[in-house]
């Protein structure tokens, strides 16, 4: 198998937590006390084989968001927007839940604790969370997210800051337009979100969520991706139940780190957020921006090789330094620019098997006796880097 991304430094490992058990929490503002028992993602067991496609068929819901993919245990997890599909590893259905009315995005699992983690935006609220299930709570179709107890919601006020700043100062927010200055960096909210190393280097592995960010030709400060970086193993304290009447503001006053990639401008920034252990890389799947001035890649590869350095957050109103992150030299170069990238999906849905070969999500929609139904598959292909599309489809396990 051809690679052509560097292999991560041994100092910049992926780190499981190591504890064979999670201390039982009672989740805040009257939640239930959940124990969590020794994590089976953390023995030495055998991933099962991967198969060539695994189908989340087709749901009256929104598209396709992003996906997340258990193992071990043979489980594979599909975002529809409103909906969360979870199937073996053959497609067939073992439930699902129900009953989100704000934007759930991209998806992510955690080895660490065995349970998925997704965003969650409530714009009109101006709430953003964390979405977190527990996939063996999940045993039957159409599950309330909010009567269930198998969602619990952590809040992220650092993007409620940025998405409700206003920049122009005339005291007036512009809602979900993006056309003024309010919203700094362009923020929409979030929507890819990854498990991976701290980014500068230090400490645990970390969730990293990265902001939406706003289309719009006519600024200059919404030109990089945002990355923040969290150390979840303490969130069981701020966790609350989804209740979508009432929005909470349960979540940690502070980041572990937040972080710039410059790509140009792009529509309504990361959807799929993944690291991939093999290369020690970042996948930024992206709908195509519409500056003329950049190349406008579809897929962005941060270099996890190399450490985030100091410097301005070009196109601000004020002065702004922050640290930023390297794309991998390789791949489609702009040379105006000096971007790198790639042109492929993605977009939908993608996860690392972390040997060189990923799902790629492939989304559509089937009409079912006059209803328009939304569809998704994990398709899986093996990194290339081939240009303009790295990613080569796989029809064996």
């Amino acid at each position: 198998m051809r690679r052509s991304t560097p292999t991560r430094p041994a100092a910049l490992p992926m780190t499981l937590v190591t504890a064979t058990v999670v201390a039982s929490a009672v989740v805040a503002g009257g939640g239930t006390a959940h124990a969590r028992t020794p994590a089976e993602h953390l023995t030495a067991r055998t991933p099962l084989p991967a198969p060539p496609v695994v189908d989340g068929g087709g749901w009256k819901s929104g598209h396709l968001q992003g996906m997340a993919l258990d193992r071990l245990k043979g489980h594979m997890y599909f975002s529809y927007t409103n909906l969360v599909v979870k199937t073996d590893l053959r497609g067939k259905p073992i439930g699902s839940v129900t009953g989100f009315t704000g934007h759930l995005g991209d998806l992510a699992f955690n080895k660490s604790d065995g349970r998925v983690y997704g965003s969650l935006e409530y714009k009109s609220a101006k709430a953003f969370y964390i979405a977190i299930l527990d996939g063996d709570r999940i045993t039957r179709m159409n599950m309330d997210a909010e009567s269930t107890g198998v969602v619990t919601t952590v809040h992220l006020g650092e993007v409620v800051k940025d998405y409700t700043a206003d920049m122009n100062g005339d005291g007036v927010f512009d809602g979900n337009t993006g056309n003024t200055p309010d919203h700094r960096y362009g923020c929409s909210g979030i929507d890819g979100v990854a498990f991976g190393p701290a980014l500068d280097g230090w400490g645990q592995s970390r969730l990293t969520v990265a902001y939406g960010v706003y289309s719009n030709t006519t600024r200059t400060d919404n030109d990089h991706q945002v990355l923040l970086q969290y150390d979840v193993r303490t969130w069981w304290k701020y966790e609350k139940p989804l209740t979508e009447s009432a929005p909470h503001t349960s979540g940690p006053r502070f980041h572990q780190g937040k972080f710039f990639a410059y790509t140009g401008n792009t529509t309504y920034g990361v959807q799929n957020l993944e690291y991939d252990a093999d290369s020690g890389n970042w996948l930024m799947a992206v709908y195509k921006g519409k500056k003329k001035t950049f190349p406008n890649y579809s897929l962005y590869v941060v270099d996890g090789a190399k450490r985030p350095r100091w410097a301005p957050v070009t196109g601000q109103a004020r002065p702004e330094y922050g640290r930023h992150l390297s794309l991998l030299p390789q791949g489609l170069h702009d040379t105006k620019t000096g971007l790198y990238g790639y042109e492929s999906a993605g977009q939908y849905g993608l996860i690392p098997l972390d040997d060189g070969r990923f799902y790629v999500a492939e989304a559509g929609t089937v009409d079912s006796g006059g209803e328009t139904l939304q569809t998704g598959r994990a398709l899986l292909h093996e990194w290339t880097g081939a240009t303009p599309n790295p990613f080569a489809r796989l029809t064996r396990r």
